[in-house]
């Protein structure tokens, strides 16, 4: 299995500190997340049903023709590889590791792209065949990265003149909506990622969507079979996307706690190479000492090794704040 963040009941096992005791930056997931209700408990006592509500409503939140609800949207970055034939796979890097592993175990070549080198974009008469398939994180997890619309869309249609495809994982986009590609998905060979689990703070319902043309989302669907989200989290899902209130309340709250926590990181000597509204990704030769001296502070981060770095999420409270100002203001070994 590959590294993620998240690992607390690992963490309080090897630093002998209580679960309940820690505060967790290791997951870029949103510390103040959509407040769930109690669910009826008929929800609980019936299969879930597809016409439920939940796709119109997914439809409506991201501008998209078509969606799937997924178990999470690690389940579609599993399956996708499995509907192409074998081929060359560009996928960016550093990046979320679980997209190069999936291809790579679908048989396909994969290649790791760094963002810088997708620049010029080619258009669909350049001639340019790296890739069958070009997959890219936007916002780019752990970096931040992010690329312009119509780059994105240059890309695309470079890609689809051949049959290739364009794999966009938005899995932190939801603070910055009009940067995502959703209402492009109609299009052939674009494919969309997107997750309750960061923006929302819904990582534990394990739900996602995959935003494509109707055809793709019917073989992604038979190969997932029936019941792919439970019905619980089918549920609160679509009144969470439902919720434009909470989530414009959200979308002014998250990038000001993320300049703040990058002003705090600078202060402290850890000046930030990159982040967005949920995270800051901090570049150091002493990432792995820093990780471990926090964390025997009970102060959760998600270390990287190549390059050597830490993802530090957002905290919560101001109590979450203090805590972690007094664990940087510490000497560090």
């Amino acid at each position: 299995m590959l590294e993620h963040g998240g690992r607390l009941l690992r963490a309080a096992r090897q630093y002998g500190i209580p679960p309940e005791d820690w505060l967790d930056l290791s997951t870029g997931i949103n510390p103040l997340g959509w407040p769930v209700p109690e669910v009826p408990a008929r929800v609980w006592q019936r299969l879930p049903e597809a016409d439920d509500g939940l796709e119109a409503a997914a439809r409506a939140c991201y501008g998209a023709a078509h969606c799937l609800p997924v178990a999470g949207s690690q389940a579609a970055i599993q399956a996708l590889p499995w509907l192409r034939p074998r081929g060359r796979v560009g996928v960016l890097a550093p990046g979320y590791a679980e997209h190069a592993r999936a291809w790579r175990e679908a048989g396909h070549e994969v290649v790791p792209v760094a963002a810088e080198a997708l620049t010029p974009v080619p258009s669909p008469a350049s001639g340019r065949g790296e890739f069958d398939v070009l997959v890219l994180i936007h916002p780019n997890n752990p970096t931040g990265t992010t690329f312009r619309v119509e780059d994105l869309l240059a890309w695309h249609a470079a890609l689809a003149a051949r049959g290739g495809w364009l794999v966009v994982d938005e899995a932190f986009m939801d603070a910055t909506p009009a940067a995502s590609l959703a209402a492009f998905c109609d299009r052939p060979g674009l494919v969309v990622l997107r997750s309750l689990g960061k923006f929302f703070g819904l990582a534990g319902a394990r739900v996602g969507f995959v935003l494509a043309g109707a055809e793709l989302l019917r073989r992604l669907a038979e190969r997932l079979g029936p019941w792919a989200v439970a019905g619980p989290s089918r549920h609160v899902a679509a009144r969470a996307l439902e919720d434009a209130a909470w989530q414009q309340a959200a979308r002014s709250r998250l990038p000001a706690a993320a300049q703040r926590l990058a002003e705090l990181l600078g202060r402290h000597g850890l000046a930030p190479a990159g982040g967005c509204a949920l995270f800051q990704w901090v570049c150091s030769e002493a990432a792995a000492d820093i990780h471990g001296q926090l964390a025997r502070r009970g102060v959760l981060t998600r270390l990287f090794d190549r390059p050597s770095s830490l993802r530090l999420g957002l905290p919560g409270g101001e109590a979450d704040w203090a805590r972690l100002e007094a664990a940087l203001s510490e000497p560090r070994a």
